[in-house]
């Protein structure tokens, strides 16, 4: 899967490399930045806090978004968990029907897949005083093979209502480079 340059990769597993990417991004940051100490701690906190959330969801990796526009940031993320149920775009249709606009889609490289939009005040926001809902995109893509039991779910998630549409376009445009590695690699149904 592609991500654009200005997205930073946080691998949630295993604990180690988590808090080692969490310190890493903490570090790029703040550079340059040594007044700051207390903002520096609280911000690397709710960092570990999110991605430990994300690791506890069943998450893999958890990618931030560091874009701009204008020097505006453009905030969104998302979460690359493994689910370990096996299901077919129709059958995760069915099941999140009533739950937000949802439709079977093909992802070009990926194949069927099972996407949701839906919208939402978080937590993190109510707790920030946003007037905005986040606009939460997902699909639901099985793991290929015949002996798979999995499916990858990746969770795109962006506070910026005002620009909703255009956010939900990007995450589409992310979510159709999702390929699988070949079986000649020896890695069966893993996600590039």
């Amino acid at each position: 899967m592609i991500t654009p340059e200005d997205w930073y990769r946080i691998p949630l597993r295993p604990q180690e490399q988590l808090q080692a990417s969490v310190g890493a991004l903490i570090q790029r940051q703040f550079a340059g930045v040594d007044d700051q100490p207390i903002l520096r701690r609280q911000a690397e906190e709710r960092l570990l806090d999110a991605a430990q959330a994300g690791a506890d969801q069943g998450g893999v990796v958890l990618y931030l978004s560091f874009l701009e526009a204008d020097g505006i940031p453009l905030s969104a993320s998302l979460l690359v968990s493994r689910v370990h149920e096996r299901f077919d775009s129709l059958d995760a249709v069915a099941a999140l029907a009533g739950k937000g606009a949802v439709a079977p889609v093909s992802l070009p490289s990926a194949g069927r897949a099972a996407r949701r939009r839906r919208a939402e005040r978080s937590r993190e926001s109510r707790k920030l005083g946003s007037e905005f809902n986040d606009t939460i995109v997902e699909y639901f893509v099985p793991v290929p093979g015949p002996e798979s039991e999995e499916s990858l779910m990746l969770t795109f998630s962006t506070p910026m209502e005002p620009i909703a549409d255009a956010m939900v376009e990007l995450f589409d445009a992310i979510a159709g480079t999702l390929r699988w590695q070949s079986r000649s690699t020896g890695v069966k149904g893993k996600p590039e």
